[in-house]
C-alpha cells in the first residue's frame, strides 16, 4: 500500500470516509473545497457538499462538524447521516420529494489538521470557537471564555487584530454564500465534551441577555418536544446559560446573517454531546485524552451514531415546513417570546415590554 495513503488513513479515517462518500454520490452532490490546510507535508481539504434543491430561495439546513479536531464523533455522526441519505435517496420517493424542496449543506471536517493531531485547536494553537471578532458582554470563565495569553494554553483566541484563521474564513465564506440570502435556514454544529447530557445550544454565547432569535428558537423547541414527547434526550437552552465566551463563530455568523437579511430567520444551533456520561460509565476514558470527547467502545459509538438520527430528520422536516411553526404575526411572535422568557429567562419574564437587540 502507498505509504502516503496509509498515513492519511491512519491519521484521518474520517477524511478517507468522506472522500469515499463523495466518490459514491458525486452524481447527487455538489462539491467545493473552499480551503486547504497545510499539515505534515499534506494539503488537507475542507470539503463543503450540497445536496437537494438548487433553487436560490430553497430553505437551507447545514450540518457542521470537526471544528474541534479532537471531537471526532461530531464528524462521524454527520458522515453516518450522509451515507444514510445517499443510500435512501436511491429508492425513497418521499425523501426525493423532500430533497427537491430544501437544500442541505455539509461541512463534516472544518479542522482537518486539528483532527489529524488529535487536538482541539488548529495547527496554530487557535481554538476556532474562540477566534471570531466578537467580544463577550459579560465576565467569562477564566481561560474557558477565550484567552490571548498563549497558544500553549487551551481556548486560545489568536492575536488581537489578526484576521480569523483559514478554517473560520472558509466556514464563513460557505455559510455566507449558502445561507445569508435564505429567508429560513438552520445550522447544526456538532460537538462533544461538556456535561452529562446532550444539549442543543443557540446564541448568544457572548451575552446573558435574550437574543433576537429567541421566539423562533422557542417555537422550534416546542415543535420538537410536542412531536417527540418521549424523546427527552436534549436540554434546549441558550449557550450562555452554561457559560459565556468571546469569539464564538456562530455569534459572528448570526450577526452577519441578520445584517444581510434582517427579515429572515436563522437558527444557528449547536449539538453538544454530553461526554461526561461516557466517562462516568467507563472510567477508562480518563486515561485517554481522545476518550474524554469520544466513545471508545464500539457498541457505544454505534449507539451515538444512531441516537441523533431523529434530531437530524426532524430538522429536515422543520426546514421544509417553516410556515407551520415559525412565528409569523406580531401576536405569535410576542406570545412565543413571552413563553421563551418564562422558560429560559424567568427573571425577565415579569418585565413588561421586554426588548431584545
Amino acid at each position: 500500500m502507498n505509504g502516503r495513503i496509509y498515513h492519511i488513513r491512519n491519521a484521518l479515517p474520517e477524511l478517507v470516509e468522506l472522500e469515499a462518500l463523495i466518490d459514491e454520490g458525486r452524481d447527487s452532490m455538489r462539491i467545493s473545497v473552499p480551503a486547504h490546510i497545510s499539515h505534515q507535508n499534506e494539503q488537507l481539504p475542507i470539503y463543503a457538499i450540497e445536496m437537494g434543491s438548487r433553487a436560490a430561495t430553497a430553505p437551507t439546513l447545514a450540518f457542521i462538524g470537526g471544528v474541534h479536531g479532537i471531537e471526532r464523533i461530531g464528524s462521524q455522526i454527520i458522515l453516518a447521516f450522509m451515507r444514510s441519505l445517499l443510500h435512501r435517496s436511491q429508492w425513497d420517493e418521499q425523501l426525493q420529494q423532500q430533497l427537491a424542496s430544501i437544500r442541505l449543506l455539509f461541512i463534516p471536517i472544518v479542522n482537518p489538521a486539528g483532527m489529524w493531531q488529535n487536538s482541539r485547536s488548529n495547527t496554530n494553537g487557535v481554538d476556532l470557537m474562540r477566534n471570531a471578532p466578537v467580544e463577550a458582554e459579560h465576565r467569562t470563565p477564566f481561560l474557558v471564555g477565550g484567552q490571548r495569553l498563549s497558544a500553549r494554553l487551551p481556548w486560545y483566541r489568536g492575536k488581537k487584530g489578526h484576521t480569523m484563521e483559514t478554517e473560520n474564513l472558509a466556514l464563513t465564506e460557505v455559510i455566507a454564500q449558502t445561507l445569508f440570502s435564505q429567508s429560513l435556514c438552520i445550522s447544526l454544529d456538532c460537538h462533544s465534551g461538556f456535561g452529562y447530557r446532550d444539549r442543543i445550544w443557540f446564541p448568544y454565547a457572548r451575552s446573558l441577555a435574550p437574543w433576537p432569535g429567541l421566539p423562533d428558537a422557542y417555537a422550534m423547541t416546542r415543535l420538537f418536544e410536542h412531536s417527540y414527547p418521549n424523546h427527552n434526550l436534549y436540554l434546549f437552552e441558550p449557550q450562555a446559560n452554561s457559560y459565556t465566551t468571546s469569539g464564538d463563530i456562530w455569534d459572528y455568523l448570526y450577526d452577519g446573517y441578520r445584517a444581510a437579511n434582517p427579515n429572515g430567520v436563522y437558527l444557528p444551533l449547536t449539538l453538544e454531546m454530553g461526554s461526561w456520561l461516557w466517562v462516568k460509565k467507563n472510567p477508562r476514558h480518563l486515561f485517554n485524552y481522545r476518550g474524554l470527547f469520544n466513545p471508545i467502545l464500539p457498541h457505544r459509538q454505534q449507539r451515538i451514531l444512531r441516537r441523533h438520527i431523529t434530531l437530524f430528520e426532524f430538522l429536515m422536516a422543520a426546514i421544509a415546513n417553516g410556515p407551520a411553526w415559525v412565528p409569523a404575526t406580531t401576536s405569535e411572535h410576542q406570545h412565543s417570546l413571552q413563553q421563551a422568557l418564562e422558560r429560559w429567562y424567568p427573571e425577565r419574564a415579569k418585565e413588561t415590554n421586554v426588548l431584545i437587540p
